[in-house]
């Protein structure tokens, strides 16, 4: 198995989430073409996620290159900025920035 891993990037999980469902259980080629055209910016992170996994894959010398599967993308939630925003009467709000995880695998 050989995997890619962007860790702290800059978009929230549950907007890639739905991509990576998309590309699991897929051929790697099929995956790829898949996500370049969504319209999507979590598409392009991934899309940069599962390439570096293939280059893993055959940096490591791995045989059948065409006919590698994506066993697992994942996206998990990173950490957070807390932001405060001011509200009305002195009060505040917490603004989370987020960031995800995101790990592909190939095999």
């Amino acid at each position: 198995m050989y995997r890619a891993t962007h860790k702290h990037a800059r978009i929230s999980a549950t907007k890639v989430r739905p991509l990576a469902d998309l590309i699991r259980g897929k051929r790697a080629d099929e995956a790829l073409s898949i996500l370049r055209f969504q319209p999507h910016r979590g598409a392009r992170l991934l899309e940069k996620v599962l390439q570096s996994a293939l280059g893993n894959a055959e940096d490591q010398r791995a045989p059948n290159l065409a006919g590698l599967t994506v066993v697992d993308a994942r996206v998990d939630g990173g950490p957070m900025f807390k932001r405060l925003r001011p509200r009305a009467r002195g009060m505040a709000h917490v603004i989370k920035k987020r960031f995800s995880h995101i790990t592909v695998a190939v095999e």
